[in-house]
């Protein structure tokens, strides 16, 4: 049995109710919800949210909604006690986490995910990085201070090792302490995550564009006058 985790809370600060913001006619969380059904691997999709608002949005768009606790939706909330919350009142063995951050997410590429991951480590979705941390200052007072302590720096970039940062599009994991995680390299804007006001401006741009598209959602747009 795999269940699909859909985080939600409503206290965005860097775009106000980001997650059921309009993006492409629909709010930003149904493109969440529209790829876990779309992948056809899901037993159940849940959302996690503190807002029964967000909630009934998620229910009209096939999602199931479990009231999160205003304590485990904070700024600095890790994912360890919304998760824990929900396993209060679902049971499962191995489940996915897909954020709604990332609206160019497919159900294929769900599958994708699913076919690599090997059931015995964490699955974690990743990406190349475009300016490597070797080049990272901290800037103390009046001074700047490699963060790496070294003189790497000083050396050409294309001589680092290649790292990967990590994106919001796909994590699968297993109930199991102290276990690997295994990578799993998106491709193109599949990884795409929405995180400032700037990323939100280019999802738009790439979907006039043409660059890239949205999961088509299976039913009309939900009617913000009802709630």
């Amino acid at each position: 049995m795999v269940i699909a985790l859909i985080p939600a809370r409503s206290g965005s600060k860097r775009i106000p109710l980001k997650n059921i913001k309009l993006l492409g006619g629909h709010p930003l969380i149904a493109y969440a919800i529209q790829s876990a059904k779309d992948s056809g691997i899901f037993n159940d999709i849940y959302v996690s949210s503190d807002s029964d608002r967000i909630g009934e949005i998620a229910k009209y768009y096939g999602a199931k909604f479990i009231k999160r606790p205003d304590e485990f939706a904070t700024d600095i909330s890790p994912d360890d006690e919304w998760i824990g919350h929900m396993f209060t009142q679902i049971h499962s063995s191995n489940y996915a986490i897909i954020r709604p951050t990332n609206p160019f997410r497919t159900g294929d590429m769900i599958k994708r995910a699913f076919s690599e991951w090997d059931k015995e480590s964490n699955l974690k979705s990743i990406y190349l990085i475009q300016q490597h941390p070797f080049k990272a200052w901290e800037a103390v007072s009046d001074r700047m201070y490699n963060w790496f302590g070294e003189d790497e720096h000083l050396n050409p970039t294309n001589t680092f090792p290649e790292l990967y940062y990590q994106n919001g599009a796909i994590e699968f994991r297993c109930i199991k302490m102290d276990i690997e995680f295994q990578p799993f390299f998106t491709q193109g804007y599949e990884g795409f995550d929405i995180n400032t006001p700037e990323d939100w401006i280019l999802a738009e741009a790439l979907i006039e564009k043409g660059y890239a598209k949205l999961p088509e959602i299976d039913r009309r747009p939900y009617d913000f006058t009802t709630v």
